[in-house]
């Protein structure tokens, strides 16, 4: 049985030792897997080895904190942040954000896919080398100012030794090399991390390794070089119960081959491209002393039946002593998107800049070089546009994104959309942007100010790959009532407290109704949902259920679902996990329309096999063919016809579609199947 994970606040978090293929095999426990799996793809579950829930919890993030988790996909960790920042649902736009970045273009989708289940308006997924990630600048108060970071996420890549239980692959692929060629890249990227961090921040540097070499070296060789700016935060009373051994202070480096060295001065001229002395620990007694390399955290296998990690919480409390300097001209200069202008600008505030300060001939020239380069980028900056145009076309290194187009404060779209919702005065309407610089708006996305401000000041400097909560569809039938843009589900608890007008609350027994027919009757609702409808305009339409306490059997938590007011029915727009995850709260068995739906698909596979069968001993294929189309038409039918509905409005048509298919499908198995049989006696 599941059972609440005791590291983790407020019994958030559960465990299982249950395998994943006795998890996905066993038929006693497909009720419980199902669960899992529909709860995770709408977000209300994630599933995540429990030792790497640790560094988020490590980082103490409050809503208004901004964050950069460095190296994020495959996202598990940015949805623990996520949810950390969301922590008073109350609030719909915390001051907070998260920025995930990765290397990979690919696994960048993924994260995003992670991400985007939360359905949150302060993430942004970018893909960048996170040992050379850029400055971004933000407006502050009407000058450009470089942002800096209240914390940051370094799990770094590694060699993954820690997960050998469930890692057979580290087994065989296992050799001392691995962190060898590691050290360096993981130092590259802390010490970036460690630029961007703002002072009294903190990062928490992790790996998923028990290897010194990616580890305490790596510690050790970024607090040297910081000179004091940063220290190791004593953690030994954050998250009781955890078992833990303090980090090591002594290590030797070895070569693939079997050699051990203790000192750098050890190493033969020909292996020390090989070996670094970063690598090695600091000799000095009182500077190691002073690092308190034991306050970091190393948790092994056996300790809490996990995975092996490392992990350690770094606070910074002054500039990093490269980027110290005091500068030559102390003036403000005009607010522009070029560096040398944004370094001149903050230099007085004593932020972190690492370029060298211009003479004044220099800033004369570079003014400009950059009146001439930023004047396009200045142009699509007035009309809110972030990013290049258009274009999905492959490139080198992954996806040119479409651009994040901001609305004019002007735009004739939203005038309609404010009316027809009747939305707030203070609805953030600068806030909304579309995916499409040309053409018809189709989708309106919803980000916070601050990640606006983000946006606005760094689209050429920074690849973005997904930001923003969808809000608003664009509906073509809503046209004629007043509105072309119905609302989205996976932002109705954004715009919620901003609506005003087009709300039925509605009881807990037409909930049911709504989530489990596709498109009900008016009749088939309750009296008192029915007057209300009777007075509405047809239209996108928000359906609010709010618990009675005087009825503690019913559900105690209020729903807030997107509908559509149509002549004589009503319907909710909600996806199909969702409304699983609705109804399992309201106590209805969803378990059984799905296995019967998996009844019905295995039932058509056992007719193909009877077909094939039939085909061999010279049946005729072409009226065989017909009945088994035509008896899984009916089996399709009957299930669309009496099962509950688990789907969202569209789940009618895409069935007949996938029906078309899967009978295109069993034809051509079949024709195929019959032409092996001629021509070959081996058949299994």
């Amino acid at each position: 049985f599941p059972a609440s994970f005791p590291r983790y606040p407020e019994e958030l978090a559960w465990h299982t030792n249950l395998s994943r293929k006795i998890l996905r095999k066993s038929p006693e426990l497909e009720k419980f897997h199902q669960f899992l799996v529909s709860e995770t793809e709408c977000g209300n579950i994630s599933r995540q080895e429990a030792v790497s829930m640790i560094p988020p919890l490590l980082l103490d993030v409050n809503p208004h904190h901004k964050i950069l988790d460095m190296c994020a996909a495959p996202g598990s960790k940015t949805a623990q942040l996520i949810e950390m920042l969301h922590a008073d649902m109350n609030v719909p736009f915390p001051k907070g954000f998260v920025i995930a970045n990765d290397v990979d273009n690919k696994r960048c989708y993924l994260l995003v896919h992670q991400a985007k289940r939360l359905n949150s308006p302060c993430i942004m997924v970018v893909n960048h080398d996170a040992s050379s990630i850029p400055n971004l600048q933000i407006d502050v108060d009407g000058r450009k100012e470089i942002l800096f970071y209240d914390r940051i996420l370094c799990d770094v890549p590694c060699s993954g030794d820690g997960t050998m239980r469930k890692n057979i692959d580290v087994w065989k692929k296992w050799t001392t090399q691995n962190s060898l060629q590691l050290h360096g890249l993981q130092l590259r990227i802390a010490t970036r991390g460690v630029e961007q961090l703002a002072e009294g921040g903190r990062m928490v540097y992790s790996t998923c390794s028990l290897n010194p070499i990616e580890n305490e070296a790596v510690i050790a060789s970024l607090l040297e070089k910081s000179q004091g700016a940063l220290e190791l935060a004593d953690v030994s009373s954050e998250l009781p119960g955890l078992k833990r051994m303090p980090g090591i202070t002594k290590w030797k480096v070895m070569l693939k081959d079997g050699q051990w060295f203790e000192e750098w001065k050890d190493v033969p001229s020909n292996r020390q491209t090989q070996i670094r002395p970063t690598m090695f620990p600091v000799k000095d007694e009182e500077k190691l002393k002073a690092m308190n390399l034991e306050r970091c955290l190393r948790i092994l296998p056996h300790h809490q039946n996990t995975g092996g990690f490392f992990v350690a919480v770094l606070l910074k409390k002054s500039p990093m002593p490269w980027n110290k300097r005091q500068p030559k001209v102390h003036q403000k200069l005009p607010q522009r998107t070029g560096d040398t202008e944004v370094t001149a600008a903050n230099s007085d505030n004593g932020s972190e800049c690492i370029a060298e300060e211009p003479t004044l001939a220099e800033n004369e020239e570079s003014k400009k070089m950059q009146e001439l380069q930023n004047s396009d980028t200045e142009q699509s900056k007035k009309e809110g546009v972030c990013g290049p145009p258009p274009s999905k076309k492959m490139k080198l290194f992954g996806f040119k994104e479409d651009p994040f187009v901001f609305l004019p404060e002007d735009d004739p779209l939203f005038l309609p959309i404010q009316k027809f919702y009747a939305l707030d005065p203070s609805f953030p309407k600068m806030n909304l942007l579309t995916r499409t610089q040309e053409g018809k708006k189709r989708q309106l996305y919803m980000v916070s100010k601050e990640l606006r401000n983000v946006l606005l000041n760094n689209s050429e400097k920074m690849k973005v790959i997904n930001t923003g909560i969808k809000v608003w569809s664009r509906n073509s039938d809503g046209e004629q009532f007043g509105c072309a843009f119905r609302l989205a589900q996976e932002g109705i608890y954004t715009l919620y407290p901003f609506i005003h007008a087009r709300i039925i609350n509605v009881c807990i027994e037409d909930v049911k109704i709504l989530l489990t027919q596709e498109n009900p009757f008016l009749s088939k609702f309750s009296s008192e949902t029915q007057k209300k409808v009777k007075d509405m305009a047809m239209g996108s339409i928000v359906l609010k259920y709010n618990p009675d306490p005087e009825k503690p059997d019913d559900l105690q938590c209020p729903i807030v679902l997107c509908g559509w007011q149509g002549k004589t029915s009503l319907r909710a727009f909600v996806p199909k996990n969702e409304r699983l995850h609705y109804l399992r709260m309201m106590g209805v068995e969803v378990f059984k329309a799905k296995r019967k739906e998996e009844e019905s698909e295995s039932k058509m596979e056992e007719e193909v096999q009877h077909r094939l069968a039939q085909t061999e001993e010279g049946m005729d294929v072409e009226d065989k063919e017909h009945d088994l189309v035509t008896k899984m038409e009916a089996e399709i039918g009957e299930e669309l016809s009496h099962s509950p509905v688990e789907s969202g409005s569209m789940e009618v048509e895409n069935k007949i579609e996938d029906l078309d298919q899967s009978s295109k499908n069993a034809n051509n198995h079949v024709s195929q199947e019959s032409k092996d049989a001629d021509t070959s006696d081996v058949k299994d």
